[in-house]
């Protein structure tokens, strides 16, 4: 049942190819929490993905890495834009998660054009980030996004700075894009000559819940028939290299660790099962 592991970059960390998205414990009781580590250390996952802004989930995690911290590449992302407020942020993750060093500090959602300049200037976030890794509080700097422009900012983002990890989605009904695949395969591309490790999140999105009763803890409404996710994370790791990031609901983490743990690149769903899959499922992108 466990899930192969790669080279997370140029880190030096082999991480597990389904990173575990903390977003999920943003909202659940530290007993619900506790229940997901046991299915995380059931299929090996050694890799966590969270985030200042998500709700409680940095308190969440604190137990867990008391007991368990030599066991996960530690991952977390400050919104901040400025030196002096991020330098703050990560502070306070550090202690609300009580450790002293984060393997990986990342920008979260760098997207808008005028807080990508701000965030890359002096006096940016980044600024407050190169200072953090020369003191050893961060190991390596990334940076995430959402939306159909975001793997051409990043692209962009490379250029200015030579991060260690980039996050962005990846799923069947985005790549349909021409302009998002395009600036994606040309960002892997990069990634790869430069040793930069690609996270992708969004694999088993559905459709937007625009009017429709939410259902999940997901901004999005997400895949839950085991067949339909197994076939939407399966064709994701189907990319040689790149991290899955699971969903951010823990009702649907086991499924899509099943399907992960169960992954073979023989079995790579084809285009005609994924178009299949959308057609009857009516599935929509997130991001127009």
């Amino acid at each position: 049942m466990s899930i192969p592991t790669l080279p997370f970059g140029r880190t030096g960390h082999f991480s597990t190819r389904t990173l575990f998205g903390a977003a999920s414990l943003g909202s659940l009781s530290q007993a619900e929490a506790d229940q997901t580590l046991e299915v995380l250390l059931q299929y090996g996952v050694n890799h966590i993905d969270v985030a200042a802004s998500y709700g409680e989930a940095e308190l969440r995690l604190a137990p867990w890495l008391k007991q368990h911290r030599d066991h996960f590449f530690l991952a977390t992302k400050t919104g901040e834009r400025t030196a002096d407020k991020a330098r703050e942020e990560l502070h306070r993750s550090l202690e609300r998660m009580g450790v002293e060093y984060i393997d990986l500090w990342q920008m979260h959602n760098l997207a808008d054009p005028i807080e990508w300049d701000i965030a890359l200037s002096p006096g940016g976030v980044l600024e407050a980030a190169i200072e953090a890794k020369k003191a050893g509080l961060v190991r390596a700097i990334g940076v995430t996004g959402h939306g159909l422009q975001i793997a051409a900012t990043h692209r962009r983002s490379l250029e200015r700075f030579d991060f260690d990890s980039v996050l962005l989605p990846y799923n069947y009904v985005t790549l349909q894009n021409p302009y998002y695949a395009e600036n994606f395969n040309a960002l892997v591309a990069t990634c790869q000559q430069r040793n930069v490790a690609v996270q992708t999140i969004k694999s088993i999105a559905y459709r937007p819940y625009m009017d429709r009763d939410h259902t999940h803890n997901t901004w999005y409404a997400p895949l839950t028939a085991q067949e339909d996710i197994d076939r939407a994370v399966h064709w994701a790791l189907s990319r040689p290299g790149i991290f899955l990031n699971t969903v951010g609901d823990v009702t649907l983490l086991p499924k899509v660790l099943d399907a992960a743990s169960r992954f073979e690149a023989s079995a790579t769903p084809a285009e005609h099962e994924m178009q299949s899959m959308v057609d009857r499922l009516g599935m929509e992108p997130l991001f127009v």
